[in-house]
């Protein structure tokens, strides 16, 4: 399988990331053993997760506890590579990316994924109370003990993952080898109006979060009732059921129709064809959402049809 590299890092991954943030949520503990052990033995490799997953469900670190015990047991922890980020509130006083609270949280997510190095530590949230210097600089400290391998930003805006990347090149600390921004057929102008060209110039890899938009670009959601059957569909109707929505749904049903494909898939394969894009992430709650994911990363979409998603989700 192609594998992609993140940035300059010595990380080289396959080109689709299954996301954790569903691990204990919407997906107990044992349906996220099967999913991780399918998506593995199908042979792909890279998982992201966070430290604060699912703290909206009132269980902050499940993901990682979930991980942590699935790697324990499957003994799968070489054929991974584990992400997680640090930064957004677990708690009182547990937030940010100052480096004495760094240095705590790095130490919690390490016990929780029952590991001794996490491959890519990310950045959750941009943090300007803590000058970027610090930050790196606690950053280089973990990747010499060996507790982290290499560093990504998320949800950094163009001009700060600039400023960080070159404050890394000035005084040789380690830098952001890749950004995760909330990038799909529907969300575009956020990335790709400042962050994709300075991604691209510096070589920095992109993993993109809200990869289908919560669900909206599988098809599944084309009215109000339709948004209230599931919990990721809540926010559905207001933000996306408008007629630029409509569009890009019925660009992906005449693509999906064309390839023999699910729109899923295409909007999954429109990411991977992205220059730039490392892996898009996605998650999955059951064995048949996760071979449909992975079916994606067997589809190649033409220029034409590249072209006819661009033009409907411009």
């Amino acid at each position: 399988m192609e594998k992609r590299r993140i940035g300059r890092s010595e990380l080289r991954v396959a080109p689709l990331c299954l996301g954790g943030n569903v691990f204990g949520w919407t997906v107990d503990e044992t349906a996220s053993f099967r999913l991780l052990d399918a998506f593995v033995d199908a042979g792909f490799d890279f998982v992201d997760t966070a430290d604060v997953y699912a703290r909206w469900a009132g269980k902050p670190g499940i993901s990682e506890t979930i991980i942590g015990r699935w790697l324990k047991r499957s003994g799968k922890r070489g054929r991974i590579v584990l992400a997680t980020k640090v930064g957004l509130e677990m708690g009182e006083a547990k937030k940010g990316l100052s480096p004495r609270y760094i240095r705590q949280a790095v130490e919690d997510s390490l016990q929780r994924l029952q590991t001794e190095t996490i491959d890519l530590y990310q950045s959750h949230r941009d943090d300007e109370e803590t000058p970027q210097a610090e930050t790196l600089g606690v950053y280089a400290e973990l990747m010499k003990e060996g507790k982290v391998r290499a560093i990504g930003a998320s949800n950094f805006s163009a001009a700060r993952l600039r400023d960080a990347l070159a404050l890394s090149a000035k005084e040789g600390l380690p830098r952001y080898e890749c950004l995760q921004p909330e990038y799909n057929l529907y969300e575009r102008q956020g990335y790709e109006a400042a962050l994709d060209p300075l991604c691209r110039k510096e070589e920095v890899g992109v993993i993109t979060y809200y990869s289908l938009a919560s669900g909206f670009l599988t098809g599944k959601y084309r009215s109000a009732a339709d948004a209230g059957k599931s919990a990721r569909g809540q926010g559905i109707a207001g933000k996306y059921l408008n007629e630029r929505g409509f569009r890009i749904l019925a660009a992906l049903d005449s693509a999906a129709a064309r390839l023999k494909a699910t729109q899923a898939q295409v909007a999954v394969a429109w990411l991977m064809a992205r220059p730039g894009v490392t892996a898009p992430i996605a998650s999955a709650t059951s064995p048949a959402q996760l071979d449909e994911l992975i079916g994606a990363t067997r589809i190649r979409l033409d220029a034409d049809t590249i072209a006819e998603l661009d033009r409907a989700s411009a």
